[in-house]
């Protein structure tokens, strides 16, 4: 059965996408710690990060810094924080999150649950960086 992050990436179900490539997807997290908080996936369905190839390993790394720095300059933050858990899904993902604090990224305080219309605002905002042009 396809995980939910392959449904998300055939566009079986919506996801807030803030960029892709041939290989790679990036799409907000819809229970986020904060407002931004992105997940980075590549396409091929891997459960564990470090079954990836070499070469896809390092790509994924490439493609997570990109959206990493156009998440960024999206939301205001000191930086981004970067967790791999890859308990919840089983498809390999990188959270990308904007951060203040070290308690930012503390997966056991209860999750925010944005509006629709909240996240495509912060979407649009992360894509308008990757793609001005969009």
């Amino acid at each position: 059965m396809p995980s939910i992050f392959t449904r998300i990436i055939n566009r079986e179900i919506p996801g807030h996408i803030v960029a892709e490539d041939d290989h790679h997807i990036a799409f907000l997290d819809i229970n986020p710690l904060v407002p931004g908080h992105t997940l980075v996936v590549p396409k091929l369905e891997v459960d564990y990060l470090f079954d990836l190839e070499d070469g896809a390993f390092c790509k994924l790394q490439l493609f997570s810094k990109k959206v990493a720095d156009a998440l960024e300059q999206a939301m205001p933050c000191l930086r981004i924080g970067v967790s791999v858990i890859g308990l919840e899904v089983p498809h390999c993902h990188i959270h990308l999150i904007p951060i203040n604090s070290m308690d930012d990224m503390n997966f056991s305080r209860p999750k925010l649950n944005p509006t629709q219309d909240e996240l495509t605002v912060i979407a649009n905002r992360i894509r308008q960086i990757l793609d001005p042009r969009s």
